[in-house]
Formats: C-alpha cells, structure tokens, sequence
C-alpha cells in the first residue's frame, strides 16, 4: 500500500482514500466489524488496511492469523527505534525536547504491516497506556501521524479497530475521518457509551457518524433503540446487525460467516453497500493541522 506523507504539501491535499473508524463499549462487537469489513472491501478490489487500536489486538485472530503468529506481533507504539527515528525523541524521554508532530509515516505498513491477503494488511498499533513510564508524547505523536498524515491513493481504506472508551476522541487521533460506525448492543450501557462516542466523533469534524446495533434479537431491541436515542434528541443513522450463533462455532476468525446465508449476512453487505456508496462520494479537501 503506497503512501505520502502530509508534511510534503504547504497548504492542502486532496486526498483520494478513505479512513473508517469503529468506536463502542468494549464485547460489543467491534473488532468483528472491523475484520468483516476489511474482509469486504478487500475482496472488492480495494486496498484495506486494518489497523488495531486496541491493546487486547484481538483484530489478528479475527482477520484469521494463527494464535502462535499473533502472539509474535509488536505494536507500533513498541517500536521505540522506530518511533525516536521518526519523532526525534525517545519514548518516555520527559518534557522539553525538540518533537516532530508530523513525521514521515509513508514506511510504515511496509516495515511493520502484516500481509494478510493480496489487499487486506494489518497494523497493530498499540495503547500509550504504559504506567510511569514518562511522557508518552512522542508514542502519541507517532500514532497520531500514522492515522492523519498519511495520504492515501485512490482504492485505499484505513479501518481502525479503536480501544473502548473515549481516550482516542482526546487524542484526537480520529480527527478529519470520513465515516465513525459508533457500535453498541441494545443496552443501557452501551447506548450511553455510544451516545457519548458519536457526540465526541462530531466534535473531531468527522464527516459521517453512524450507528451500528449488534447481536440484536428482534423488533423489541429496535425499539429499545430508538426510544433510548429519541430521550437525548438524537435520530442518528442506525444499523441493526442481528443476533447469530455462527460467530461462537467459527471464532476466533470471522470471515467465512460472509459464505453463510442469512439475515447477518444480508445486514452486513447492506452497511457495506452504504459505506461503499460515501467512499465513491467526492472526498473533500483536507487541511494540513
């Protein structure tokens, strides 16, 4: 997957790929959303690359990567020779040194992405969530440019599988993204966590923010749904992803679900057909922050 770097351009770039992000409550499905959706687009023809937020990095097992290969993968926030070469500080180095905020990232998914198809690549990312362990600027930073200073080429899709919680939105590495699927099941629990993600995604100017609803087992969850939303004034987009025991006999792989007729299957290509709609939409321009 060929990339530029941001930093090569003065003012503005119009950028000819397409950056997805899942958000939610942690167990509701979305790194299972994340590999179905990568698993789509790269069987379109599209170069996808998946990369996983999370510090569980679940997002390998799904994609179907053996137990013993996932287990041998370094996130990028590991990498700490990568990222002093990058940024110019070390990690953890403490405050006041000199930091690149917009390093050159184009190498990226070459030195450290796994193959996982002809056009579906990983990245596991990593969490800057390290215990005294100094300033994490320069991890943050690096996290940060390898989501919103790469451009990418016509054909080109970032899914990021984010950690649960809001930490992400406050990083902002999300910033500027072209569509958020906000995730949850039909609880109160996750409706608020998803209520908090999709007004924390306006905030960050992503252009599209919708919701997806899993694991749903009839009309009364739909109802739950909208009647939670319509207390907040909120009417968003919604996608209800319907309850199926195939994921428990093929986990931890969820690919060949998208072989198996029936209502997941149809609601899942119909939300792929949706996004596959806005990523032929006109890509506006995007400022140089």
């Amino acid at each position: 997957m060929k990339m530029s770097n941001l930093s090569e351009h003065k003012n503005e770039i119009v950028e000819q790929g397409f950056r997805l992000a899942v958000a939610g409550k942690g167990g509701v499905g979305k790194t299972t959303l994340v590999a179905l959706l990568a698993e789509l687009f790269a069987g379109r023809g599209c170069r996808a690359l998946a990369a996983d937020e999370d510090p569980q990095m679940n997002l390998a097992l799904s994609l179907g990567v053996s137990l013993e290969e996932a287990e041998k993968i370094v996130p990028l926030s590991a990498n700490k020779i990568y990222i002093e070469e990058k940024t110019g500080a070390k990690p953890g180095s403490g405050w006041g040194g000199l930091l690149r905020l917009n390093p050159d990232v184009s190498d990226v998914v070459r030195r450290f992405g796994m193959q996982i198809k002809p056009n579906l690549s990983l990245l596991a990312m990593g969490t800057v969530e390290q215990a005294a362990s100094g300033c994490l600027c320069s991890e943050n930073t690096l996290l940060k440019a390898v989501m919103r200073f790469i451009v990418l080429k016509h054909g080109d899709i970032i899914l990021v599988d984010t950690q649960a919680g809001p930490e992400h939105f406050g990083r902002g590495l999300l910033k500027d993204f072209s569509l958020l699927l906000v995730v949850a099941e039909p609880t109160a629990t996750a409706l608020h966590v998803a209520r908090k993600s999709m007004t924390l995604g306006q905030q960050l100017s992503i252009r599209d923010v919708k919701l997806v609803i899993n694991k749903v087992r009839g009309k009364e969850d739909e109802n739950k749904v909208e009647t939670f939303m319509k207390r907040f004034g909120l009417k968003p987009v919604t996608y209800f992803l319907p309850y199926s025991e195939d994921f428990l006999a093929m986990e931890p792989g969820v690919a060949s679900v998208l072989n198996r007729e029936g209502e997941f299957r149809k609601a899942i290509q119909g939300l792929f057909g949706d996004i596959e709609r806005l990523c032929q939409g006109k890509t506006p321009k995007v400022p140089l922050t």
